[in-house]
């Protein structure tokens, strides 16, 4: 324990605090989108569209190789695939509810096998598997910049849209009677997932994201009362699991993307066994 919170103050090892604020600064967007996705039970379909990037990069990677697009960023590739997967997940979701489970999982899948056939035509192959765990520990202090830029927008549109936000999370009926454009709302935080997913997922990984968008909201939904408690909840969940995770990383000398990711399933997999118990109990 002495050797992290040493290596963590430091100069030598800039990269660790930035892994650290990185954690934070990302528990931000975790909480908040998280909160969201998990009322909505829209999970499945940030899965989908994350994995979905994974194409958009391979693209992108092949494309700057080939010199069709000299220089074109990973995530300027990763932002096309998602935003297209989130608006025709979006449509069949509004138009097609019976097809909805089959367009995510083609999505997916199609995302994620098109990112590899890229990957494997373009020179110098790139290991997938770097874009699908990530690695923290690489976070620049650029990175950290933007992120703080997301959170503040996230801060901002959550606080500015709070009561459409919980009305269209909760019940869309109700939200309709109040004049709310429910299926502009759900595009919108579909969209928004899907920015908020490729900018995250170049930090920690696809995988990570898909867990800390998930496994921390899930966890605070056993505490909160509503939408707001459940945001915070969510956000400091993250913090904690970001910090458990990156400190046993550091002491056992294992990624601390995927320790992360165990860690809060841990705890998601605990706070479900005690409500379960209790309710159990009630009975």
């Amino acid at each position: 324990m002495e050797s992290f919170f040493y290596s963590l103050a430091d100069p030598q090892y800039v990269f660790l605090r930035n892994a650290l604020i990185a954690g934070i600064l990302s528990s931000v967007l975790f909480g908040i989108l998280g909160a969201v996705i998990t009322v909505k039970r829209i999970a499945g379909l940030a899965g989908a569209i994350s994995h979905a990037a994974l194409g958009g990069i391979g693209m992108a990677l092949f494309f700057s190789a080939e010199g069709i697009i000299p220089g074109m960023p990973p995530q300027a590739g990763a932002m096309i695939f998602a935003v297209i997967s989130a608006m025709l997940i979006g449509f069949v979701s509004l138009k097609a509810k019976q097809r909805e489970d089959t367009v995510i999982q083609a999505i997916w899948a199609i995302g994620m096998s098109a990112g590899v056939l890229f990957m494997s035509k373009t020179a110098g192959y790139t290991d997938p598997s770097s874009y699908l765990f990530g690695n923290i520990l690489l976070i620049s202090t650029e990175d950290l910049k933007l992120l703080a830029i997301l959170d503040a927008a996230a801060i901002f549109l959550a606080w500015k849209f709070y009561p459409q936000i919980e009305i269209c999370s909760f019940d869309e009926e109700f939200a309709k009677t109040k004049g709310i454009n429910t299926n502009l709302f759900f595009l919108a935080i579909l969209s928004i997932t899907a920015l908020a997913v490729v900018l995250l997922q170049t930090f920690v990984g696809i995988v990570m994201v898909i867990a800390m968008l998930t496994l921390p909201s899930g966890t605070a939904g056993y505490r909160a009362g509503n939408l707001a408690q459940m945001m915070i909840w969510g956000i400091a969940f993250s913090i904690v699991f970001s910090f458990t995770g990156l400190f046993l990383g550091w002491h056992f000398d294992v990624p601390a993307g995927a320790m992360t990711v165990v860690t809060a399933g841990a705890f998601f997999l605990t706070a479900a066994s005690i409500s379960f118990t209790k309710t159990k109990i009630k009975k």
